[in-house]
Protein backbone atom coordinates (compact mmCIF):
# COMPACT_ATOMS: atom_id res chain seq x y z
CA UNK A 1 0.00 0.00 0.00
CA UNK A 2 2.75 2.49 0.94
CA UNK A 3 4.69 1.59 -2.23
CA UNK A 4 1.55 2.15 -4.31
CA UNK A 5 0.97 5.55 -2.69
CA UNK A 6 4.57 6.60 -3.35
CA UNK A 7 4.25 5.60 -6.99
CA UNK A 8 1.07 7.64 -7.34
CA UNK A 9 2.82 10.65 -5.79
CA UNK A 10 5.79 10.35 -8.14
CA UNK A 11 3.55 9.93 -11.17
CA UNK A 12 1.40 13.00 -10.54
CA UNK A 13 1.72 15.83 -13.00
CA UNK A 14 3.47 18.28 -10.68
CA UNK A 15 4.37 18.27 -6.98
CA UNK A 16 3.62 21.45 -5.04
CA UNK A 17 6.40 22.70 -2.76
CA UNK A 18 6.31 25.32 -0.01
CA UNK A 19 9.64 26.70 1.20
CA UNK A 20 9.66 28.10 4.72
CA UNK A 21 12.69 30.40 4.75
CA UNK A 22 13.24 30.74 1.02
CA UNK A 23 15.70 33.66 1.20
CA UNK A 24 18.21 31.79 3.38
CA UNK A 25 20.93 29.50 2.08
CA UNK A 26 18.79 26.33 2.31
CA UNK A 27 15.89 28.06 0.59
CA UNK A 28 18.08 29.39 -2.21
CA UNK A 29 19.61 25.95 -2.77
CA UNK A 30 16.16 24.34 -2.76
CA UNK A 31 14.98 26.71 -5.49
CA UNK A 32 18.10 25.87 -7.49
CA UNK A 33 17.26 22.16 -7.36
CA UNK A 34 13.58 22.75 -8.13
CA UNK A 35 14.49 24.82 -11.17
CA UNK A 36 16.42 21.84 -12.53
CA UNK A 37 13.23 19.76 -12.39
CA UNK A 38 10.48 22.11 -13.52
CA UNK A 39 8.55 19.24 -15.07
CA UNK A 40 8.21 17.58 -11.67
CA UNK A 41 7.69 20.45 -9.20
CA UNK A 42 6.03 23.83 -8.85
CA UNK A 43 6.35 26.37 -6.05
CA UNK A 44 3.24 26.95 -3.94
CA UNK A 45 4.55 29.37 -1.31
CA UNK A 46 7.75 31.20 -0.40
CA UNK A 47 8.38 32.82 2.98
CA UNK A 48 10.90 35.15 4.60
CA UNK A 49 11.38 37.24 7.70
CA UNK A 50 11.99 40.74 6.35
CA UNK A 51 14.10 40.45 3.17
CA UNK A 52 11.56 42.08 0.89
CA UNK A 53 13.70 42.60 -2.20
CA UNK A 54 15.04 39.05 -2.30
CA UNK A 55 11.60 37.49 -1.76
CA UNK A 56 10.16 39.77 -4.44
CA UNK A 57 12.72 38.56 -6.98
CA UNK A 58 12.06 34.93 -6.06
CA UNK A 59 8.32 35.42 -6.46
CA UNK A 60 8.73 37.17 -9.79
CA UNK A 61 10.73 34.18 -11.04
CA UNK A 62 8.79 31.25 -9.55
CA UNK A 63 5.24 32.73 -9.42
CA UNK A 64 4.04 31.08 -6.18
CA UNK A 65 0.42 31.31 -5.10
CA UNK A 66 1.46 32.71 -1.71
CA UNK A 67 4.27 34.80 -0.28
CA UNK A 68 4.65 35.25 3.47
CA UNK A 69 6.64 37.85 5.40
CA UNK A 70 6.93 37.29 9.14
CA UNK A 71 7.15 41.06 9.60
CA UNK A 72 3.79 42.79 8.89
CA UNK A 73 5.60 45.95 7.74
CA UNK A 74 7.67 43.92 5.30
CA UNK A 75 4.49 42.23 4.06
CA UNK A 76 2.98 45.63 3.24
CA UNK A 77 6.11 46.61 1.34
CA UNK A 78 6.06 43.35 -0.61
CA UNK A 79 2.37 43.70 -1.46
CA UNK A 80 2.99 47.20 -2.80
CA UNK A 81 5.83 45.95 -5.00
CA UNK A 82 3.57 43.18 -6.32
CA UNK A 83 0.83 45.70 -7.23
CA UNK A 84 3.32 47.90 -9.06
CA UNK A 85 4.69 44.89 -10.98
CA UNK A 86 1.40 43.16 -11.71
CA UNK A 87 2.30 40.02 -9.74
CA UNK A 88 -0.78 38.13 -8.57
CA UNK A 89 0.87 36.27 -5.68
CA UNK A 90 -1.15 36.63 -2.47
CA UNK A 91 0.75 38.12 0.47
CA UNK A 92 0.32 36.80 4.02
CA UNK A 93 2.09 37.85 7.20
CA UNK A 94 3.00 36.81 10.72
CA UNK A 95 3.24 33.38 12.28
CA UNK A 96 -0.34 32.67 11.18
CA UNK A 97 0.68 33.29 7.57
CA UNK A 98 3.58 30.88 7.93
CA UNK A 99 1.27 28.23 9.39
CA UNK A 100 -1.20 28.73 6.54
CA UNK A 101 1.55 28.35 3.94
CA UNK A 102 2.85 25.21 5.67
CA UNK A 103 -0.56 23.55 5.70
CA UNK A 104 -1.84 24.80 2.30
CA UNK A 105 -3.69 21.97 0.59
CA UNK A 106 -1.91 22.42 -2.76
CA UNK A 107 1.53 21.95 -1.15
CA UNK A 108 2.65 18.32 -1.11
CA UNK A 109 6.15 18.95 0.24
CA UNK A 110 7.26 21.55 2.80
CA UNK A 111 10.89 22.58 3.14
CA UNK A 112 11.18 23.65 6.79
CA UNK A 113 14.23 25.93 6.67
CA UNK A 114 13.41 28.77 9.07
CA UNK A 115 16.32 29.12 11.47
CA UNK A 116 15.70 28.78 15.19
CA UNK A 117 12.58 28.62 17.36
CA UNK A 118 10.64 30.72 14.84
CA UNK A 119 10.37 27.65 12.63
CA UNK A 120 8.66 25.43 15.20
CA UNK A 121 5.00 26.37 14.75
CA UNK A 122 4.94 26.30 10.93
CA UNK A 123 6.81 22.98 10.95
CA UNK A 124 4.20 21.58 13.33
CA UNK A 125 1.47 22.85 11.01
CA UNK A 126 3.06 20.96 8.12
CA UNK A 127 3.21 17.83 10.29
CA UNK A 128 -0.46 18.09 11.28
CA UNK A 129 -1.40 18.56 7.62
CA UNK A 130 0.31 15.31 6.63
CA UNK A 131 2.95 16.82 4.35
CA UNK A 132 6.29 15.42 3.29
CA UNK A 133 8.44 17.55 5.59
CA UNK A 134 12.00 18.25 4.49
CA UNK A 135 13.36 19.18 7.89
CA UNK A 136 16.25 21.64 7.85
CA UNK A 137 15.06 23.35 11.05
CA UNK A 138 16.67 21.17 13.72
CA UNK A 139 15.15 23.29 16.50
CA UNK A 140 11.71 21.79 15.81
CA UNK A 141 12.87 18.46 17.22
CA UNK A 142 15.28 19.96 19.75
CA UNK A 143 12.48 21.99 21.31
CA UNK A 144 9.46 19.72 20.96
CA UNK A 145 10.83 16.20 20.34
CA UNK A 146 8.06 13.72 21.09
CA UNK A 147 5.29 16.26 20.42
CA UNK A 148 6.56 16.83 16.87
CA UNK A 149 7.04 13.12 16.13
CA UNK A 150 3.56 12.32 17.45
CA UNK A 151 2.06 14.87 15.05
CA UNK A 152 3.97 13.26 12.17
CA UNK A 153 2.77 9.79 13.15
CA UNK A 154 -0.86 10.77 13.76
CA UNK A 155 -1.24 12.58 10.42
CA UNK A 156 0.72 10.12 8.27
CA UNK A 157 3.25 12.81 7.32
CA UNK A 158 6.70 11.87 6.01
CA UNK A 159 9.75 13.29 7.78
CA UNK A 160 13.00 13.45 5.82
CA UNK A 161 16.11 15.12 7.30
CA UNK A 162 17.94 17.82 5.34
CA UNK A 163 20.91 18.51 7.62
CA UNK A 164 23.78 16.94 5.70
CA UNK A 165 24.68 14.75 8.68
CA UNK A 166 21.18 13.45 9.38
CA UNK A 167 20.47 12.95 5.72
CA UNK A 168 23.70 10.93 5.51
CA UNK A 169 22.64 8.79 8.48
CA UNK A 170 19.22 8.28 6.91
CA UNK A 171 20.87 7.08 3.70
CA UNK A 172 23.08 4.64 5.64
CA UNK A 173 20.31 3.27 7.89
CA UNK A 174 18.57 -0.05 7.14
CA UNK A 175 14.84 -0.22 6.51
CA UNK A 176 12.84 -0.53 9.70
CA UNK A 177 15.22 1.48 11.90
CA UNK A 178 12.17 3.05 13.51
CA UNK A 179 11.57 -0.23 15.34
CA UNK A 180 14.79 0.24 17.31
CA UNK A 181 18.44 0.34 16.34
CA UNK A 182 19.33 -2.86 18.15
CA UNK A 183 16.59 -4.77 16.32
CA UNK A 184 18.08 -3.83 12.92
CA UNK A 185 21.69 -4.51 13.92
CA UNK A 186 22.88 -0.92 14.32
CA UNK A 187 25.54 -0.44 16.99
CA UNK A 188 26.07 3.34 16.87
CA UNK A 189 25.91 6.51 14.81
CA UNK A 190 29.12 8.36 13.93
CA UNK A 191 28.14 12.02 13.56
CA UNK A 192 30.82 13.99 11.76
CA UNK A 193 31.72 17.64 12.37
CA UNK A 194 34.20 19.96 10.69
CA UNK A 195 35.27 21.49 13.99
CA UNK A 196 34.57 24.98 12.68
CA UNK A 197 37.10 27.77 12.11
CA UNK A 198 38.72 27.56 15.57
CA UNK A 199 39.64 23.89 15.72
CA UNK A 200 43.36 24.68 16.05
CA UNK A 201 43.17 28.13 17.69
CA UNK A 202 44.89 28.25 21.10
CA UNK A 203 42.27 28.13 23.86
CA UNK A 204 43.45 31.39 25.40
CA UNK A 205 42.63 33.22 22.16
CA UNK A 206 39.04 32.03 21.84
CA UNK A 207 37.68 34.91 23.94
CA UNK A 208 39.05 37.44 21.47
CA UNK A 209 37.53 36.08 18.26
CA UNK A 210 35.15 38.38 16.40
CA UNK A 211 31.75 37.64 14.84
CA UNK A 212 33.31 37.98 11.39
CA UNK A 213 35.89 35.31 12.23
CA UNK A 214 33.25 33.02 13.74
CA UNK A 215 31.10 33.29 10.61
CA UNK A 216 33.98 32.36 8.26
CA UNK A 217 33.29 28.62 8.06
CA UNK A 218 36.07 26.70 6.30
CA UNK A 219 33.79 24.40 4.24
CA UNK A 220 30.15 25.46 4.22
CA UNK A 221 28.29 28.63 3.21
CA UNK A 222 25.71 29.27 5.96
CA UNK A 223 23.86 32.04 7.73
CA UNK A 224 25.42 33.93 10.64
CA UNK A 225 23.60 32.13 13.43
CA UNK A 226 24.37 28.63 12.14
CA UNK A 227 27.98 29.64 11.44
CA UNK A 228 28.47 30.75 15.05
CA UNK A 229 26.82 27.52 16.23
CA UNK A 230 29.32 25.61 14.12
CA UNK A 231 32.20 27.55 15.65
CA UNK A 232 31.02 26.74 19.20
CA UNK A 233 29.96 23.20 18.16
CA UNK A 234 26.48 23.91 19.55
CA UNK A 235 25.33 23.07 16.05
CA UNK A 236 26.69 19.56 16.55
CA UNK A 237 25.15 19.40 20.00
CA UNK A 238 21.74 20.25 18.56
CA UNK A 239 22.35 17.61 15.88
CA UNK A 240 23.03 14.98 18.56
CA UNK A 241 19.64 15.81 20.09
CA UNK A 242 17.95 15.76 16.68
CA UNK A 243 19.57 12.43 15.81
CA UNK A 244 18.29 10.90 19.05
CA UNK A 245 14.72 11.79 18.07
CA UNK A 246 15.01 10.98 14.37
CA UNK A 247 16.63 7.57 14.78
CA UNK A 248 15.47 6.42 18.20
CA UNK A 249 18.99 6.64 19.62
CA UNK A 250 20.37 7.65 22.99
CA UNK A 251 23.38 9.96 23.38
CA UNK A 252 25.38 6.86 24.27
CA UNK A 253 24.68 5.48 20.75
CA UNK A 254 26.17 8.58 19.10
CA UNK A 255 29.86 9.41 18.69
CA UNK A 256 30.79 12.88 17.43
CA UNK A 257 33.83 12.71 15.15
CA UNK A 258 35.79 15.73 13.96
CA UNK A 259 36.41 15.42 10.23
CA UNK A 260 37.84 18.69 8.90
CA UNK A 261 37.44 17.86 5.19
CA UNK A 262 33.62 17.58 5.47
CA UNK A 263 33.60 14.86 2.81
CA UNK A 264 32.15 12.06 4.93
CA UNK A 265 28.88 13.52 6.16
CA UNK A 266 28.20 10.82 8.75
CA UNK A 267 28.43 7.07 9.27
CA UNK A 268 26.46 4.17 10.73
CA UNK A 269 28.22 1.25 12.44
CA UNK A 270 26.57 -2.15 12.45
CA UNK A 271 26.76 -5.01 14.93
CA UNK A 272 28.97 -7.05 12.59
CA UNK A 273 31.62 -4.31 12.50
CA UNK A 274 30.60 -2.83 9.14
CA UNK A 275 30.64 0.96 8.92
CA UNK A 276 28.62 2.59 6.13
CA UNK A 277 29.51 6.18 5.22
CA UNK A 278 27.79 8.70 2.97
CA UNK A 279 30.29 10.89 1.12
CA UNK A 280 30.12 13.85 -1.21
CA UNK A 281 31.18 17.43 -1.77
CA UNK A 282 30.03 19.84 0.96
CA UNK A 283 27.02 21.16 -0.95
CA UNK A 284 23.52 21.27 0.55
CA UNK A 285 21.92 20.57 -2.81
CA UNK A 286 22.80 16.89 -2.34
CA UNK A 287 20.60 16.25 0.73
CA UNK A 288 17.92 18.59 -0.66
CA UNK A 289 17.77 16.65 -3.94
CA UNK A 290 17.80 13.35 -2.07
CA UNK A 291 14.77 14.32 0.02
CA UNK A 292 12.88 15.80 -2.92
CA UNK A 293 13.40 12.71 -5.07
CA UNK A 294 13.23 10.01 -2.37
CA UNK A 295 12.97 7.07 -2.83
CA UNK A 296 14.31 7.89 -6.30
CA UNK A 297 17.44 9.86 -7.21
CA UNK A 298 17.93 12.74 -9.60
CA UNK A 299 20.53 15.32 -10.61
CA UNK A 300 21.22 18.07 -8.07
CA UNK A 301 23.79 20.27 -9.79
CA UNK A 302 26.54 19.14 -7.39
CA UNK A 303 29.92 18.32 -8.90
CA UNK A 304 31.25 14.77 -8.62
CA UNK A 305 33.54 14.11 -5.67
CA UNK A 306 37.16 14.02 -6.78
CA UNK A 307 38.91 11.71 -4.32
CA UNK A 308 42.29 12.48 -5.86
CA UNK A 309 41.84 16.15 -4.94
CA UNK A 310 40.63 15.24 -1.45
CA UNK A 311 43.67 12.95 -1.10
CA UNK A 312 43.18 12.29 2.64
CA UNK A 313 40.49 11.99 5.30
CA UNK A 314 41.34 12.99 8.87
CA UNK A 315 39.44 12.21 12.08
CA UNK A 316 39.79 13.55 15.62
CA UNK A 317 37.96 13.22 18.92
CA UNK A 318 36.32 16.53 19.98
CA UNK A 319 37.86 18.36 22.94
CA UNK A 320 34.99 19.28 25.26
CA UNK A 321 37.14 21.94 26.91
CA UNK A 322 37.34 23.69 23.54
CA UNK A 323 33.68 22.97 22.78
CA UNK A 324 31.70 23.27 26.05
CA UNK A 325 28.47 23.84 24.12
CA UNK A 326 28.66 20.28 22.78
CA UNK A 327 28.87 18.96 26.34
CA UNK A 328 25.94 21.12 27.45
CA UNK A 329 23.77 19.82 24.61
CA UNK A 330 24.52 16.16 25.31
CA UNK A 331 23.83 16.72 29.03
CA UNK A 332 20.55 18.44 28.19
CA UNK A 333 19.36 15.50 26.09
CA UNK A 334 20.21 13.12 28.91
CA UNK A 335 18.38 15.31 31.44
CA UNK A 336 15.16 15.32 29.43
CA UNK A 337 12.10 17.43 30.12
CA UNK A 338 12.45 21.03 28.96
CA UNK A 339 16.26 20.94 29.12
CA UNK A 340 16.74 20.93 25.34
CA UNK A 341 14.20 23.75 24.94
CA UNK A 342 16.06 25.79 27.55
CA UNK A 343 19.39 25.03 25.89
CA UNK A 344 18.16 26.18 22.50
CA UNK A 345 16.52 29.39 23.73
CA UNK A 346 19.56 30.43 25.77
CA UNK A 347 21.83 29.70 22.84
CA UNK A 348 19.76 31.85 20.46
CA UNK A 349 19.90 34.79 22.87
CA UNK A 350 23.63 34.34 23.53
CA UNK A 351 24.56 33.99 19.85
CA UNK A 352 22.64 37.13 18.94
CA UNK A 353 24.34 39.01 21.79
CA UNK A 354 27.71 37.87 20.46
CA UNK A 355 26.82 38.93 16.90
CA UNK A 356 25.73 42.32 18.31
CA UNK A 357 29.08 42.72 20.07
CA UNK A 358 27.58 42.61 23.58
CA UNK A 359 29.41 39.50 24.80
CA UNK A 360 32.60 37.61 24.04
CA UNK A 361 32.65 34.33 22.12
CA UNK A 362 33.41 32.31 25.25
CA UNK A 363 30.50 33.92 27.11
CA UNK A 364 28.03 32.02 24.92
CA UNK A 365 28.54 28.75 26.82
CA UNK A 366 28.49 30.55 30.19
CA UNK A 367 25.09 32.09 29.48
CA UNK A 368 23.64 28.74 28.36
CA UNK A 369 24.96 26.99 31.45
CA UNK A 370 23.47 29.70 33.66
CA UNK A 371 20.04 29.38 32.01
CA UNK A 372 20.08 25.60 32.41
CA UNK A 373 20.77 26.05 36.12
CA UNK A 374 18.03 28.65 36.65
CA UNK A 375 15.06 27.51 34.55
CA UNK A 376 13.21 24.43 35.75
CA UNK A 377 13.31 21.57 33.23
CA UNK A 378 9.67 20.62 33.67
CA UNK A 379 7.98 18.00 31.52
CA UNK A 380 7.14 18.95 27.94
CA UNK A 381 3.64 17.71 27.13
CA UNK A 382 2.20 20.38 24.83
CA UNK A 383 3.17 23.17 22.47
CA UNK A 384 2.17 25.64 25.18
CA UNK A 385 4.67 24.12 27.63
CA UNK A 386 7.39 24.34 24.96
CA UNK A 387 6.65 27.99 24.26
CA UNK A 388 6.46 28.81 27.98
CA UNK A 389 9.89 27.30 28.69
CA UNK A 390 11.30 29.05 25.62
CA UNK A 391 9.93 32.47 26.65
CA UNK A 392 11.07 32.17 30.27
CA UNK A 393 14.57 31.14 29.22
CA UNK A 394 14.89 34.09 26.86
CA UNK A 395 13.87 36.45 29.63
CA UNK A 396 16.31 34.90 32.13
CA UNK A 397 19.16 34.94 29.61
CA UNK A 398 18.59 38.57 28.61
CA UNK A 399 18.42 39.67 32.24
CA UNK A 400 21.65 37.82 32.98
CA UNK A 401 23.42 39.53 30.09
CA UNK A 402 22.12 42.95 31.12
CA UNK A 403 23.07 42.38 34.76
CA UNK A 404 26.70 41.56 33.97
CA UNK A 405 29.26 43.68 32.15
CA UNK A 406 29.77 41.24 29.32
CA UNK A 407 30.24 44.18 26.95
CA UNK A 408 33.73 44.82 28.40
CA UNK A 409 35.34 42.94 25.53
CA UNK A 410 39.05 42.36 25.15
CA UNK A 411 38.87 42.91 21.41
CA UNK A 412 36.96 45.23 19.10
CA UNK A 413 34.58 44.21 16.37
Amino acid sequence: MQSQMRNQKRNQKSIGVTILGSTGSIGVNTLDVLERHKDRFHVVALTANNRVDRLFEQCRKFQPAFAVMLSPDAAQQLEQKFKQSGISTRVLSGIEGLEQAASEASADYVMAAIVGAAGLRPALSAARAGKRILLANKEALVMSGRIFLDEVKNSGAQLLPIDSEHNAIFQCMPAGFGNGLEDVGVRRILLTASGGPFRKLPLEKLRDVTPAQACAHPNWVMGKKISVDSATMMNKGLEVIEACWLFGASPDNIQVVLHPQSVIHSMVEYADGSVLAQMGNPDMRTPIAHALAWPDRFESGVQSLNLFEVARLDFEEPDLQRYPCLRLAIDAMRAGGASSTILNAANEIAVQAFLDGDIAFTDIANIIEYALSQVSATAIDSLQSVLAADALTRQVSKEYINRHSFSARKSGQ
